[in-house]
């Protein structure tokens, strides 16, 4: 069948596309409008126009359509995303969104993630807006893509769009005439904004969406195939290992360069003021030749640390900036008790199982990067301000990494490899940091103090709240070229952009800090520190983590005061019908209250929607305690999770899950080991982090799903509410309030034996 008589004109429409500045600004804003509101999703500054702020998650700040599908003639249909896979599953959910309203198989779907020379710029992946952005931007355009080919089908036919049916990217008529996607896209033009409306599927008619979908990214992984950066083997490519600073600032004053330069397959030494680096043919000479090269440096004393005695002590001094996030006054009942509490959390690592790795290959004046990098688009504006390049002269492409979920050293090991690139025109550079490297230089998440203080009135409901933090930003991702580690060793050194408080809902150290219950009077202060005397910056959750085990902690000591179950306690101040929703599925699936438990076992509960925006969730734990030695074993979880709409069932279990052990390796035992002279977590030995042996023995995941509903991200949902319910269940077991973390160990076993 031929369509040539409805097709349009490519070289036309190529025409009408360059030439459509004439006309843009009746239908989107230039560059100034287009900066009137600013969105900040973990330091990355997103930019949303007038014209498409009704536009769904990321449309707005991507809107035509062809940014995230594309068709050719031959019917081969592309897909694109700004976000990356980090081991969530999401790269499998998002295809799922797009074949769900492309009406096509999966298999049909070629799916690319973030890429600075093809997908959509979505910023950062983090904070669990993935499916929440990404995904209702892929719902919507690929609703409005198959509606426009639909509708130019039906023209062509002279039927109506509603009689046709898709099937695998096939259009038919009621009669059996026939045109695939490939033929469609020849009679509209998908190079448009996408509009606020979508001609959406029926929830209940759904064939992809709410079915476990098996991940795409396991097959490779589980075989032993070529699945991370640190797999990558290129025509030509030599390797290259970098020598860093014993602590920080401290300043190169001599290496022994002419040694290793005679040592077998050194290529090269690198050194740009403080930055050091050797290159060789092969990876293990690369390692031979840093080790020597490190031990023949010598470097100027650098900075001083903190006392890790009196960080918390120090934060009071010097979180320097005081910030109202809520002040709420309204009539209540008279306080009879007040109660107060102060809890602390140490600084922790990222712990990433694989060394952060990148590729560079610097050629024709062109850079192209292969990172694991959550933000190839920052990282892209980094290296450009770095490098002095332009902008279109460097690439960085997504290739997954061994995963952190947080700001570990991706960014700067790609760094690394860009400048060494350089160096070597032509030859593709892998640099791996060593495991000492990656503990050591780490972006750590912060320490923080909370401190809360909750009256009751005789009825047993809470009147008032005050709780305070102290803590920075937990954000110091890359906004400029300073913000990445090797930028700031060059002999003309960059500076890292200011630290700013997040603004709420989001939050930064004070995600999390406002409670989702309902308190008639509540005052919640962020006490914001500029700078931090370690490095630090995001990990999973952010401030959350803390601020949920903290207000969880003190509900379970508040319900204890007014003669309360802790579950109905909760339920009596909230409010929120899907909250309750989830508080009660998992009290009844744990088979709350329980009888009394076996002779050092407990049982705790917790609640929390992450960042008052996101998913639901309530879970219910049992802990057993060893008094002897401090250990903690998760014995049983049960955990009901709302997270609207669900994509894949079995990924949300997955995160849910996942997010629950990690969230308990941090909680009872992770702490970074520092004095005044070094960092002294530099190995797994000397950083802990949860064992087979103590791994949770049951977790399960009850989910309710609300088709039609809004995406809500899951992804680091559990990791609040986890560290309450331990916290809780803890002093169900021993009698002992914890509140200092990590909770495990040998402090546990101390409180024990008093």
């Amino acid at each position: 069948m031929s369509f040539a008589d409805d097709k349009i004109d490519a070289g036309r429409r190529r025409f009408m596309m360059s030439g459509a500045l004439v006309v843009s600004f009746s239908l989107i804003p230039g560059i100034k409008a287009m900066a009137q509101e600013v969105i900040a999703d973990e330091g990355a500054a997103v930019h949303i126009g007038k014209a498409t702020q009704a536009l769904a998650g990321s449309l707005k700040t991507n809107p035509y359509l062809d940014a995230w599908i594309k068709i050719n003639a031959t019917g081969k249909v592309t897909v694109y995303t700004g976000k990356v896979e980090l081991g969530t599953g999401v790269r499998t959910a998002l295809l799922q969104i797009a074949s769900e309203e492309l009406d096509m198989a999966p298999s049909l779907i070629t799916f690319l993630t973030a890429d600075t020379g093809a997908s959509p710029d979505e910023g950062l992946t983090a904070g669990s807006h993935t499916i929440a952005d990404s995904g209702s931007a892929l719902l919507n355009a690929a609703a409005q893509v198959r509606g426009l080919l639909v509708d130019a089908a039906a023209k062509h036919f002279g039927v109506s769009g509603s009689a046709m049916t898709v099937h695998n990217a096939v259009i038919r008529t009621p009669d059996g005439r026939a045109m695939t996607y490939g033929e469609a896209v020849g009679l509209v033009d998908l190079h448009r904004m996408a509009t606020p409306d979508s001609p959406l599927k029926d929830p209940a008619k759904f064939d992809m969406i709410g079915t476990s979908l098996p991940r795409v990214d396991i097959p490779a992984k589980v075989t032993g195939g070529p699945s991370y950066v640190q797999d990558m083997i290129m025509p030509g490519m030599v390797h290259a290992r970098v020598v860093m600073p014993p602590v920080y600032d401290a300043k190169l004053l001599e290496t022994n360069t002419p040694e290793i330069l005679k040592m077998p397959g050194v290529l090269k030494v690198v050194r740009n003021g403080s930055l050091l680096a050797v290159v060789a043919k092969g990876e293990w000479q690369a390692v031979q030749a840093q080790r020597a090269l490190a031990a023949g440096s010598r470097w100027s004393a650098g900075r001083a640390l903190p006392d890790p005695a009196t960080v918390h002590r120090d934060l009071k001094q010097i979180s320097t900036e005081h910030i109202e996030i809520a002040n709420t006054h309204n009539p209540a009942g008279t306080p009879v008790k007040t109660l107060s509490a102060r809890y602390t959390k140490r600084y922790m690592m990222h712990g990433s199982i694989g060394p952060s790795c990148s590729v560079a290959l610097f050629k024709d004046g062109e850079m192209t990067v292969w990172t694991h990098s959550q933000g190839v688009y920052p990282l892209r504006d980094g290296l450009a301000e770095m490098l002095s390049m332009p902008k279109d002269k460097i690439r960085c492409i997504h290739v997954e990494g061994s995963g952190c979920y947080g700001h570990n050293g991706a960014d700067d090991v790609a760094a690394h490899a860009a400048l060494i690139a350089r160096e070597m025109d032509g030859a593709p550079v892998r640099v791996q940091w060593m495991r000492e490297q990656e503990h050591t230089w780490d972006h750590f998440t912060p320490a923080m103090v909370t401190e809360v203080r909750a009256s009751l009135d005789a009825s047993g409901t809470i009147v008032d709240w005050d709780y305070a933090l102290w803590s920075s930003s937990h954000n110091e991702r890359i906004v400029n070229a300073g913000r990445l580690i090797p930028a700031q060793m060059l002999e003309k050194p960059f500076v890292p952009a200011p630290s700013v408080p997040m603004v709420q809902p989001e939050g930064g150290g004070d995600r999390n800090a406002i409670p989702l219950y309902s308190f008639p009077n509540m005052h919640v202060m962020n006490n914001f520190s500029p700078a931090m005397p370690l490095h630090s910056s995001a990990m999973r959750s952010l401030g959350a983590h803390m601020n949920v085990f903290s207000i969880e902690a003190i509900m379970d000591e508040l319900a204890a005061a007014a003669g309360a179950d802790p579950v109905a306690f909760r339920l009596k101040h909230l409010h929120d019908p899907r909250a309750r929703d989830v508080v009660q599925l998992a009290a009844r699936k744990f088979g709350w209250p329980r009888p009394p438990r076996k002779r050092n076992h407990g049982v705790g509960f917790a609640f929390g929607k992450y960042k008052n925006l996101m998913a639901y969730v309530a879970i219910a734990v049992e802990v057993s305690v060893v008094p002897e030695t401090g250990q903690v074993i998760l014995e049983h979880a049960e955990v009901a999770v709302d997270s609207g709409t669900i994509v894949n069932p079995d990924g949300i279990r997955n995160q849910i899950e996942g997010g629950i052990v990690q969230s308990a390796s941090w909680t009872l035992y992770e702490e970074l080991k520092f004095d005044t002279s070094a960092i002294r977590s530099f190995d797994w030995s000397s950083y802990p982090i949860l064992r087979y042996s103590a791994a949770p023995r049951s977790i399960k995941v009850h989910l309710i799903d609300r088709p039609g509903a809004p995406f809500l991200g899951a992804a680091e949902a559990s990791m609040g509410p986890t560290a309450g319910a331990l916290a809780n269940a803890l002093f169900d077991a021993t009698g002992k309030r914890l509140r200092d973390m990590p909770l495990s160990g040998d402090s546990l076993r101390r409180q024990i034996d008093v």
